[in-house]
């Protein structure tokens, strides 16, 4: 990013663009926009912006007629784009910014579940913070979710994880699709817009900008269907590792070896996480969903998956290894559920000697174990597993 790029944009208060992305969302988005023009300053420069992929309901014609009223009433300028053959919401977003005036871009969905009312906090910490990015946080303090199952708070939290420990990104929650920036910030981006969250896109990209989190609570729909299906999670892997490759090549360049060797050990510990979520999922898949197996059954395979897939994402994302040799591969895949054994026991052995003789307190024994175990796990998988310098 240039100095001047980088210099604080004076954002003009009537000069905000509020891009909706929509689709099949006719039973909320007059609600959405009457509540957006309560909120938001009264003005020409004050735009919404809705992008509609086509929705089957109709949603873009009855936008088109409530745009036409608010013409008519000389309050903030409504807009629908009509998309007919593309699909996607991060392309939809980019759409958006594309026919966008303002200096401030605002992006929220069009279910409620992204309170209009936050929009003035957001745009006042843009102006005085001297930030480049305002994110309406769910996992800040004082951030909340409401009227979501525990399964859906499940995944949230494990992408959630994945995004920032993969990623390298300090904010925690990348995965908002509620936030507000300022346009200058991504002049000199290429998006790829592949998945559902361009926030992730914007963070890894847009280097040395600064972000702010505010909180808010996100609140279910109530109206319509989620968009969350298997094309949404596989486009989320997709844009993963699109952005992990993009980031490998900065990487790359970085001749510090502690850097290089913790950044591996980040990605190691964020393979892990990703294996509570795939035993959790697994495990409720075979004990609940597909079957009535016996909960122990159902918890033994879930853990076989997921320290199968802690070793394939440890071999190809981790250590960069994509030789699969049949022999070779087997004889890693031994040594890694191996470590991890031993881990596993020497964790319990030691909780159970900080525990009984030096009379510790369990949460803390068990916070010392587990630093202690997920080290040496790592160390011995790159050493032996992996076949890596421990120090490089």
């Amino acid at each position: 990013m240039s100095i001047a790029q980088k210099e604080l944009v004076i954002i003009r208060s009537k000069s905000l663009s509020v891009i909706v992305p929509t689709y099949n969302e006719s039973k909320n988005i007059v609600g959405i926009l009457d509540s957006l023009r309560k909120h938001l300053p009264i003005g020409t420069d004050t735009e919404i912006i809705v992008v509609d992929d086509d929705s089957p309901d109709g949603t873009g014609n009855i936008v088109e007629e409530y745009a036409k009223n608010s013409k008519k009433e000389n309050t903030q300028s409504v807009q629908i784009i009509h998309r007919k053959t593309e699909r996607g919401l991060s392309s939809a977003i980019l759409t958006g910014i594309k026919y966008a005036k303002g200096d401030a871009v605002v992006v929220m969905d069009g279910d409620f579940s992204h309170p209009p009312q936050t929009i003035p906090k957001m745009i006042e910490e843009l102006q005085k913070s001297e930030c480049d990015i305002v994110v309406a946080s769910r996992y800040v303090n004082g951030g909340s979710v409401k009227g979501w199952p525990f399964r859906r708070k499940i995944i949230s939290k494990g992408a959630t994880k994945i995004a920032r420990h993969g990623l390298g990104i300090k904010i925690k929650d990348p995965m908002s699709g509620f936030f507000a920036f300022k346009r200058n910030i991504i002049n000199n981006i290429k998006f790829d817009a592949i998945g559902y969250k361009i926030l992730l896109e914007i963070l890894v990209k847009a280097r040395g900008v600064k972000v702010k989190e505010i909180p808010y609570e996100f609140i279910n729909r109530k109206e319509g269907s989620s968009k969350l299906d298997t094309s949404i999670a596989i486009d989320y892997v997709k844009s993963l590792w699109k952005l992990y490759r993009y980031g490998k090549t900065i990487r790359e360049k970085e001749k510090r070896v502690s850097v290089r060797f913790l950044s591996k050990a980040g990605r190691f510990y964020t393979v892990g996480a990703s294996g509570l979520l795939v035993n959790y999922l697994v495990s409720f898949l075979f004990g609940v969903v597909l079957s009535n197996l016996w909960y122990i059954y159902a918890t033994m395979i879930g853990i076989v998956f997921s320290m199968t897939s802690n070793f394939i994402l440890n071999k190809v994302w981790t250590f960069e290894d994509r030789d699969f040799n049949l022999k070779k591969t087997l004889r890693q895949y031994g040594l890694f559920l191996g470590f991890s054994g031993i881990g596993a026991i020497f964790q319990i052995f030691m909780i159970y000697i900080l525990v009984e003789t030096r009379h510790m307190n369990y949460s803390i024994a068990l916070f010392v174990a587990v630093v202690i175990a997920s080290v040496g796990n790592f160390i011995l998988n790159k050493r032996w597993t992996f076949q890596e310098k421990v120090w490089s």
